[in-house]
């Protein structure tokens, strides 16, 4: 039987979230005074203000929590973000006023980020948004630091979760998983194998990616579009960043990749990362008790898997 977080748990969840973070911010010397809850999906984020200070703590995570696991992702985000912002990078950056690390507070590990005021007159341009990801792309090419190979995927998290998703009938039928488990035993070599990977495709290059849908990650600030929430950063091929968005969308890409002289999407790479992100989106449905809300969002996307073609069209 599948047991849904009731809506007075979610808000003791939220409060205790921002418990957590007003006392880390407090602890580093930070003047708090009025907390406010800027967003709360898979992560609170809450502006300590009057400091110019954000922390984001996730509290929508697998289980069990793989505590040393979500640090090292948080360290790699914050690192990569005020390595771009060095380089004049339109990125939303860790905050200066404290320590570049992760806190742990509470039972809450979270990071924290300079405020940035939202425009929120301006309509996002998804596909304008999209061109603009190669420039990104070209400018963590050369970011030195060491990435996990597409660590974005998740693979243990795909699999765990396909693994138990038969306790929870009523999100998924039996058909549906027996394939999404199929899939995963085509596609899960080359998702874990850099090895494996690049023997595949030895024509596309693997390099730093942001990791978590680039396009529709950018921050609308008063001064102007930041890149944001690089949670998932990762060493991959560009083409997970387009993952799930559609052709008119990889066409603006390529558009900015001849812009900047870097290489186009590549057909057969965009039908693999296609069919690992809709796993996770399957894998998904495991977080769907911790936060009831999101089978919403997850509904359209199990529908556009159910019409593609099997493991996205790669073979074993």
């Amino acid at each position: 039987m599948t047991t849904f977080l009731t809506p007075r748990q979610r808000v003791d969840r939220t409060a205790a979230a921002v418990d957590a973070a007003v006392a880390a911010g407090r602890g580093l010397g930070l003047t708090v005074t009025e907390p406010t809850v800027l967003h709360d999906v898979f992560s609170v984020v809450v502006h300590l203000a009057p400091a110019p200070v954000v922390a984001r703590i996730p509290t929508v995570l697998p289980h069990p929590v793989d505590p040393t696991a979500l640090a090292r992702r948080q360290r790699d985000e914050l690192d990569v973000t005020w390595w771009l912002a060095g380089r004049g990078i339109p990125v939303i950056a860790p905050s200066p006023l404290v320590p570049r690390e992760p806190v742990r507070r509470d039972g809450f590990s979270m990071t924290l980020w300079s405020f940035v005021p939202q425009d929120r007159d301006t309509e996002p341009d998804y596909v304008a948004n999209a061109e603009s990801v190669a420039e990104l792309h070209a400018a963590m090419r050369s970011y030195p630091g060491r990435l996990e190979f597409l660590s974005a995927a998740e693979p243990q998290f795909i699999g765990d979760s396909l693994a138990r998703l038969d306790r929870h009938p009523t999100l998924i039928g039996a058909a549906e998983l027996e394939r999404a488990r199929h899939e995963w035993q085509i596609l899960e070599p080359l998702a874990r194998s850099r090895g494996a990977f690049q023997d595949r495709f030895p024509a596309v290059g693997l390099q730093p990616i942001h990791g978590d849908s680039p396009a529709v990650n950018i921050f609308s600030g008063l001064d102007g579009n930041l890149y944001a929430d690089f949670e998932l950063v990762t060493l991959g091929p560009v083409e997970w960043d387009l993952a799930g968005l559609g052709p008119e969308y990889e066409s603006a890409y390529d558009r900015g990749a001849r812009r900047n002289g870097t290489r186009p999407l590549d057909e057969e790479v965009m039908g693999f990362v296609n069919a690992v992100g809709m796993l996770r989106v399957v894998a998904t449905l495991t977080l769907v008790p911790q936060l009831p809300e999101l089978m919403g969002y997850l509904e359209p996307a199990l529908d556009a898997w159910r019409r593609m073609p099997f493991a996205g069209g790669t073979t074993g």
